[in-house]
């Protein structure tokens, strides 16, 4: 409800503003455009469907505040309220003005009479109004922006979103101003317009008494809201103060809490430091707790919450602090101790916990290097690293991957971090045929020097990941975690025991839409996993490794 709501205001407002901009070009070509905006939206459909939008989008906010059990939250948390309560009543004059004068009294809230009423009659009100508009457009942008952030094809877009983001209400104020300074000048009322501080086409004295009437009763309206909200939430809270609980912590802390807190809300409350990666939403296990003791009967595990535990196979009692609303008192041991923040070092970038998502990732090796670094002056190894480096890291930038690390003398690089996994998997062949394409040619440039040939071993594995930020003070970088990682380290093991260059799973051979007629197929039990997994190496390797 909260996007569907909020996907009509914000194309409402995109559309105005784009209808202001036209005043650039002339007060007469933005009230020749606003014909047929006003036949979209002021007919009865769209008018129940923009109106019930306000609404709910506003009720959703005091629902919001209501459901909350407390006030310790983010800021941008706390602005998005913020923001949800006031833009309503910064736009409730812009539409009493406007909407419901040309509904009552029949005006015509052209350009020509809006713009001499906010630029003329009543300055203060207008620069209100370009206020309002200006914060309805930002809530609106990074509301879609958070909607946005995971999708595939938004990191390639973001870029051009944030310029429309940016010049549209940068436009749409400069029409408005441009609009003014027509209709104020000699030339402007000269050509008809309402000028100075008299506007014909205002409604009477009478009827403006009628429509201040109107929006008292509607800033009386929400303030009524506001205090039922209030006092509702102040009998919810008397009423819970008789049915308590006491949540006890390892140190010896308890927590009182009304019934149907969850664990992490009375975390929260009492200052007891407790890691939440998702946010409290069930998507991660990073809340869970140990269930010491409980004087009674806890709630039955829900789907959401059953579905995490599933996954992490936790010891009998470990439940999700976000999910567990406990009605007797208990004792919980957090199994993740968040890091305090005296451990931190200043100045130091957050950790970013990250998202799950199907991506490729590859991890390739030198053959028999260690034999190679007994033979040889320790700076001649770090040439030859330094050069096998760039083969990997060109390879890898080339086809639109991402370098995670080196280690020693292998790489980790990731693919379809902003694209499909069908995507990813063709970049991550793509980059090994290229790293293989380097090694050759680094071999045949290096031939003279090195007697010993350099021998790639690379595997590939598609499927779910955690891509998130990691590491300690200033040394972060971003990196995937999870088994397909693993997979993808144990088929670069594979391809060493095969004495092939490449080893690549079957999903990423099924994903990519590689010919499989040009591949050998084998059955490989990898260290960790129960089920042996189907690899596929190109014949052509496979031929020249037996030879």
């Amino acid at each position: 409800m909260r996007l569907a709501s909020g996907l009509v205001i914000f194309i409402f407002v995109a559309m105005h503003m784009l209808n202001h901009a036209l005043g650039l070009i002339s007060v007469e070509t933005a009230d020749h455009f606003r014909r047929p905006f006003l036949t979209l939206w002021r007919n009865p459909i769209a008018t129940v469907l923009l109106y019930g939008s306000f609404l709910v989008h506003i009720l959703l906010v005091l629902r919001s505040i209501y459901v909350r059990r407390n006030f310790v939250m983010p800021k941008s948390e706390a602005a998005q309220i913020l923001l949800g309560l006031l833009i309503p009543l910064m736009l409730i004059p812009h539409i009493i003005g406007t909407r419901v004068a040309n509904e009552l009294f029949d005006y015509r809230d052209t350009y020509a009479a809006v713009v001499t009423q906010l630029w003329i009659s009543s300055p203060v009100n207008g620069v209100q109004q370009s206020v309002v508009l200006v914060v309805a457009w930002l809530h609106g942008c990074i509301g879609l922006h958070f909607w946005l952030r995971y999708r595939t094809w938004y990191a390639g877009a973001s870029a051009w979103l944030l310029v429309l983001a940016i010049m549209l209400p940068v436009l749409a104020l400069l029409g408005f101003s441009e609009m003014g300074r027509t209709i104020q000048s000699p030339l402007g009322i000269g050509r008809g317009y309402p000028g100075g501080y008299y506007d014909p086409t205002a409604p009477s004295a009478s009827a403006m008494a009628q429509l201040a009437s109107v929006r008292k009763w509607a800033y009386g309206t929400f303030a009524f809201l506001l205090v039922a909200l209030l006092l509702f939430r102040l009998l919810r809270k008397l009423r819970e103060r008789v049915h308590q609980i006491a949540v006890r912590y390892p140190d010896g802390q308890v927590v009182h809490v009304p019934r149907g807190f969850s664990i992490l809300e009375a975390s929260r409350l009492g200052g007891v430091p407790h890691y939440a990666a998702c946010g409290g939403k069930g998507q991660c296990s990073t809340c869970r707790v140990q269930v010491v003791t409980a004087e009674g009967t806890l709630p039955a595990i829900g789907t959401l919450e059953q579905r995490t535990l599933i996954r992490i196979k936790p010891e009998p009692g470990v439940r999700l602090a976000c999910q567990l609303r406990p009605t007797v008192n208990l004792t919980v041991a957090p199994l993740l101790v968040a890091m305090p923040d005296t451990i931190v070092p200043a100045n130091s970038q957050e950790v970013s916990p990250g998202r799950e998502r199907d991506i490729a990732v590859l991890f390739c090796d030198l053959r028999n290097f260690t034999t190679l670094t007994e033979s040889r002056l320790p700076f001649d190894i770090v040439f030859l690293l330094n050069r096998y480096f760039a083969v990997v890291g060109n390879a890898v930038e080339q086809t639109g991957g991402h370098l995670d690390k080196f280690i020693g003398d292998g790489a980790m690089a990731l693919f379809g971090i902003n694209a499909t996994p069908e995507e990813g998997c063709r970049q991550a062949l793509a980059a090994a045929r290229l790293i293989i394409a380097g090694i050759e040619e680094l071999n045949i440039e290096l031939a003279k020097d090195f007697s010993t040939q350099l021998q790639i071993a690379i595997g590939i594995h598609t499927g779910h990941a955690v891509v998130g930020t990691l590491g300690y003070g200033r040394t972060k970088n971003m990196t995937a975690i999870g088994d397909t990682v693993n997979v993808a380290s144990r088929l670069e093991s594979v391809a060493k025991q095969f004495n092939v260059p490449l080893v690549i799973s079957e999903p990423v051979a099924r994903l990519s839409g590689t010919d499989l007629a040009g591949m050998e197929t084998h059955e490989v039990t990898l260290r960790g996993r129960e089920l042996p997994l189907n690899v596929f190496i190109p014949v052509a390797q496979a031929t020249a490794a037996s030879a």
